[in-house]
Parts: C-alpha cells; sequence; structure tokens
C-alpha cells in the first residue's frame, strides 16, 4: 500500500465587487476590444477596502471544507501561498488559522507568485506522504488590486483578487496511476528573470510596498515554453500522454498562453479549464479558483486524471497530476 493525499474538497471565494473592462477604458487609455484581443479577460473581481487576503482565504478554506465534510478539529495544517499578504508578519495562514477556530497544528505562508499555490501542494503532499500530518487546508489568495499601477494600462487590466482553496486528506493506494490522489508534483525556477516580472518595493530594498512591472512579450514566450514542458515533465514521470488527461487546470494568466500551450500539448481546448476572461489573473488562486469551479459544475469528476500546471515571477513554475 502507498499513502497518498486525496483532494477531499474544493472551495473558492471571488469579492462582490466586478470591475469590467469598460469601467478600466473610463479610466485609463484602453478599451474593452484591446484587452478582450490580448488576454481574453473581460472583468476582473476587486476586495473591498475592508477587504485583506485573510478574508478571502479564510472563505474560501471554509468552503472547501464544507464541501469535504470535514470539521476544522481535524485539520492538521493551514498553508497559504500568497505574494499579498495582509502583513509583513505575521503569517497570513495563521490569521486564517484564528478566524476557522483552529488552535492545534500549525500554519504557515508559502511565496512563489502564481506557482504558489503548486508549491504549497506539494509541500502539504509531501507532509502526508512522510506522515507528519493527515490534513491538511492548502490556498492560494491574492488582493493583487493592492500592488498595481492603476496608471499603468498594460498591467492593471491582467489582474484580480480572490482566493481558492483545497482540502488535503491521506489516504491508501496501491502506489499506480489507477490511485485517486496527488500522483506526482513538479516544481521549478530560474532566478535569472527576476527583472520581467516583479514588484518594485518590500521591506529590504524600499520604504514602500511597490507597484508589479512586468515585460509581457518575454513573459508570454517563457510561460508557453516553461507551461508545456513542466505538463510533459509530469506525463513522462507516469508513462502517459496528454491524450491521457481528462482536464488541464491551467493558471489563468492569459487566454492566449493557455490556447499556445493548449496547442503545444496537442490538447483540444474543451479538455482546458478557463476562466481568466471572468476572473482575469488572481495569480496563486488562479489554479484552485478554477479547479473549484469546474469541480462544482460537474465537469471535473471522481477518478479523473487532471493535470494542475502554472508559472509566476522568479520565474516559478510546477506542475501536478491529480486523479480526483
Amino acid at each position: 500500500m502507498s499513502r497518498r493525499s486525496l483532494i477531499l474538497g474544493c472551495g473558492g471565494y471571488l469579492p462582490a465587487r466586478v470591475v469590467t473592462n469598460a469601467e478600466l477604458a473610463s479610466r485609463v487609455d484602453t478599451s474593452d476590444e484591446w484587452i478582450v484581443e490580448r488576454s481574453g479577460i473581460h472583468q476582473r473581481h476587486i476586495a473591498a477596502d475592508h477587504e485583506k487576503t485573510s478574508d478571502l482565504a479564510l472563505a474560501a478554506a471554509q468552503a472547501a471544507l464544507a464541501h469535504a465534510g470535514i470539521e476544522v478539529s481535524a485539520v492538521d495544517a493551514v498553508l497559504v501561498a500568497t505574494a499579498t499578504p495582509d502583513h509583513t508578519f505575521p503569517a497570513t495562514a495563521a490569521r486564517v488559522q484564528a478566524g476557522l477556530g483552529m488552535t492545534r497544528g500549525f500554519a504557515f505562508d508559502l511565496q512563489a507568485v502564481c506557482s504558489g499555490f503548486l508549491y504549497a501542494l506539494t509541500m502539504a503532499d509531501s507532509l502526508i506522504r512522510s506522515g507528519q500530518i493527515r490534513t491538511a487546508v492548502v490556498i492560494g489568495a491574492e488582493t493583487f488590486s493592492r500592488i498595481l499601477d492603476w496608471s499603468e494600462r498594460s498591467t492593471c487590466v491582467l489582474f484580480g483578487d480572490g482566493a481558492g482553496a483545497v482540502v488535503l486528506g491521506a489516504t491508501e493506494g496501491e502506489g499506480t496511476i489507477a490511485d485517486r490522489g496527488i500522483l506526482s508534483t513538479h516544481l521549478h525556477s530560474d532566478g535569472r528573470y527576476h527583472d520581467l516580472l516583479y514588484v518594485d518595493g518590500g521591506p529590504s530594498s524600499a520604504p514602500t510596498v511597490g507597484h508589479l512591472r512586468m515585460e509581457g512579450r518575454e513573459v508570454f514566450r517563457h510561460a508557453v515554453v516553461n507551461l508545456a514542458q513542466v505538463a510533459n515533465e509530469a506525463l513522462t514521470t507516469h508513462g502517459l500522454s496528454a491524450a491521457d488527461l481528462d482536464w488541464i487546470v491551467p493558471h489563468q494568466a492569459n487566454r492566449r498562453i493557455i490556447e499556445g500551450t493548449a496547442r503545444k500539448l496537442g490538447v483540444s481546448l474543451d479538455r482546458v479549464v478557463i476562466t481568466v476572461g471572468e476572473h482575469a489573473n488572481t495569480s496563486a488562486a488562479s489554479v484552485p479558483l478554477a479547479l473549484s469551479q469546474a469541480v462544482h459544475d460537474g465537469r471535473i469528476q471522481p477518478g479523473q486524471l487532471v493535470l494542475l500546471e502554472a508559472m509566476g515571477g522568479g520565474f516559478t513554475w510546477g506542475s501536478a497530476l491529480v486523479r480526483i
């Protein structure tokens, strides 16, 4: 028998305020046509002034626990992937832990920008496989609206706020690809590309939080190559091909990146979960939000083989092959 991490439940949260392309066009030199042509984005959700990243994360965690039918008393760990924490410290995960009423176990943040959820999923999976814990809540949550330069049309139109979460639980399997649960995860980074996607602030470098800066063309080029590579890495590890996948749940950065990656893999878009049009890029939240939506609307069913993949600043990128 082989110990696995099974996704027991999924949940998501999007702030109530919706900002359309038309509204943005009234503020900056852009248009709905310009944004849609370059990104596929029609709207994004923006956190209210009183909403913090921990509030979004807590709502997603509660939804995932309810979906899983798991009591908070059974949770051993809370992992929050975020590049927009409430405070420099303590960890946003500790705020979520307190909000859940959880007084046991541990909580910590993990920062790998848009790949953060996959990094956090890998950490939680490792803890479960090693026997250190049995149950974890893994969250991707962001309030990217707080680090955008709203006068810079090339970046402010691309991002939104939100949170997604999964509950992972230990299960036993045969150690084959027929097992339900996380089959493998694959992580990468290359710090040489720091200046292509970064925030120009932070506690040790500037007196301000700073704003997001991006070289869009270069990020696009690297994203398609890296995402296809890490997807094939996951498939090759198990002797599979893209034809064996039921679904791909990619990072929702840009519809053209999603389409380009799908072409490289030879996968039809009708097997790709796409939410970028309604959510925009929610960074670490995008993969769990898209997964939650597809699970709850019935597209993704138990037993299906799903590939999760993402790339973010750093650069960081990764994938996870999961049988739901």
